[in-house]
């Protein structure tokens, strides 16, 4: 086959798949290209939360019931969000929470299907509930906007994404295992924080406190910087974007309740 007429037949199909992806989930407009329905979106991100919870060495989770005051508190947060009536995926996906005990990570990730992790080093890090807020609403924006499996999309190529999807076993688990630890674009993680801007919007938080962790961040210096930051966007940068996107978008809220997080953080494990 000549190469034109190859790259020619590859963009009919693509065209198909995102014109199919569109029909079958008119939500996806405006989200990028994606050959994963919003169905396997959701069977994906089961299969890497079981990973996870079964992986107790490298990801040990704090009881739900031992720690059930640290769990009530965070899903008040979380059910604000979604609350907001700007989560697309709120009623479709997950949204399960889940802590992860180790004060050294200051990070936290949510699968595609809404499988939310945060790590109590973050937790710890943070100063007020609507920074938690920020950053939470950041990672369920990552999952609401399909990051993952869009990443997922550009990284493997039509016809290995083709093969899994179509049953390939061995290249099913290759996509699995690699969810767990996705670096997403620089583009994504600007649209990650102008969605948790949009969710807080409406809500009592200041809706750019997001930029809070940012801020703490650059107060550290370069050195002590999380390695994680060497793939995003300055946060210099994102300080900026979040607080004119706040502007842009004329949010009123300016509650940040630091009272009610730091007794929330007081139950956390030394």
């Amino acid at each position: 086959m000549k190469p034109k007429f190859k790259l020619f037949i590859s963009i009919i199909v693509s065209g198909l798949i995102v014109q199919s992806c569109s029909l079958l989930d008119p939500k996806s407009k405006g989200k990028g290209v994606n050959v994963f329905t919003l169905q396997q979106d959701i069977e994906l991100g089961a299969k890497v939360a079981a990973e996870i919870d079964q992986n107790t060495k490298e990801y040990p989770l704090l009881d739900s019931v031992k720690y059930k005051d640290v769990y009530t508190y965070l899903y008040k947060v979380r059910d604000n969000i979604l609350n907001s009536g700007k989560v697309d995926y709120k009623d479709e996906f997950k949204w399960r929470l889940r802590v992860i005990k180790n004060d050294s990570v200051m990070n936290a990730f949510c699968t595609p299907g809404g499988y939310i992790y945060i790590y109590t080093g973050i937790l710890k890090f943070l100063d007020s509930e609507d920074q938690f807020a920020g950053v939470l609403g950041h990672e369920i924006g990552h999952a609401d906007m399909r990051h993952s499996t869009r990443q997922m999309t550009t990284q493997y190529g039509l016809q290995f994404l083709m093969d899994a999807l179509a049953g390939d076993l061995a290249a099913l688990k290759q996509i699995t295992g690699s969810l767990i630890g996705l670096k997403f674009s620089r583009s994504h993680e600007s649209e990650a924080d102008k969605r948790s801007v949009l969710y807080l919007c409406s809500l009592e938080y200041n809706a750019d406190a997001g930029a809070g962790f940012f801020e703490k961040i650059q107060a550290l210096g370069g050195a002590k910087q999380p390695e994680f930051l060497s793939t995003h966007p300055d946060p210099g940068n994102r300080i900026t974007d979040f607080k004119n996107t706040k502007t842009t978008m004329g949010c009123q809220g300016t509650k940040d309740f630091k009272k009610e997080y730091k007794l929330m953080v007081a139950r956390l494990p030394k």
